[in-house]
């Protein structure tokens, strides 16, 4: 009995270029819609102060001006604290905290993912779990600990905490639990060793996972302001330099909003360049057992 080969080969979707279009359009209004908020921001950055209060407002920028930024600069600079200085913190904590993360998260699920041991489903299931709870919830705890490591007022009372955020463990295992075990099985026989086989075998293989927790853990701690941890002023963050910006009034409008913009252009950035190698590492390194 003969069986047609267009029966065996795959299904085509029979749609016109009609729907195409039809989704295409919607497609387009959908994200034009979800840009509206970010092309206003870029905007404020460049509109002179009079723009900034005109009713109804303006989407776009009609007399761009740069002078919003050396304003910005220039007021920081007759602070006590310089606006460089809590540029750099804020560089300094989200880098040391967004690699800290990205390596810590990755070598507590290597062992879950690949091992069983004794505890191992009590553990994973209290990290689920530890997903429920918001960074709120955890503040006092969180607050608590860092007094009894000497930390409070330090970096390190914002960077330390955001090593344990639990969705970085939870997705890098669900990830790693993919790579196929006679892979790793083949390098042991090799000769190579655990610590060899995760850098060399597992890390590669999870870079979407962690291209994602870049993205995730960066705009995190780009955005914190560290308050109820840091107090000295020269620790602080951008994110409370434009707190303290906006609390000076109208005529500080076109100061705050090129503070935006900065706070907003260096993590849209980041997302653009790791989401494109996500793109790229998944189409490319994908791998089945």
């Amino acid at each position: 009995m003969k069986i047609s080969m267009r029966l065996l080969g795959p299904k085509r979707i029979n749609r016109s270029w009609f729907v195409d279009l039809l989704l295409f359009l919607l497609l387009a209004v959908a994200g034009a819609f979800m840009a509206i908020p970010l092309v206003y921001l870029v905007n404020n950055a460049f509109k002179p102060l009079d723009e900034l209060f005109l009713f109804p407002p303006k989407i776009f920028v009609r007399n761009p001006t740069l002078s919003n930024f050396p304003d910005l600069f220039h007021l920081m600079a007759k602070s006590w604290v310089p606006f460089s200085r809590y540029i750099l913190n804020t560089v300094f904590i989200t880098l040391i905290g967004t690699i800290g993360h990205v390596i810590l998260a990755s070598a507590a699920a290597y062992p879950l993912a690949k091992y069983k041991f004794r505890g191992s489903k009590t553990l994973f299931s209290m990290i689920v779990l530890s997903l429920m709870f918001s960074g709120q919830v955890t503040a006092i705890p969180n607050y608590m600990t860092m007094s009894w490591l000497g930390w409070i007022d330090t970096y390190w009372a914002v960077i330390v905490p955001a090593f344990a955020f639990p969705l970085g463990l939870y997705l890098m295992k669900q990830f790693i639990e993919q790579i196929p075990m006679p892979l790793i099985e083949a390098a042991k026989i090799d000769g190579a060793s655990e610590y060899r086989i995760f850098w060399t075998i597992v890390m590669p293989l999870v870079k979407p996972a962690w291209y994602t927790l870049i993205i995730l853990v960066f705009q995190i701690l780009w955005g914190t302001d560290g308050n109820g941890f840091i107090y000295s002023e020269e620790l602080k963050t951008m994110h409370y330099a434009m707190g303290q910006i906006i609390q000076g009034g109208i005529a500080r409008a076109g100061v705050a909003a090129a503070v935006a913009f900065i706070l907003m252009i260096v993590p849209l950035v980041i997302f653009v360049i790791t989401q494109s190698q996500i793109i790229q590492t998944m189409a490319t390194s994908g791998i089945k057992e």
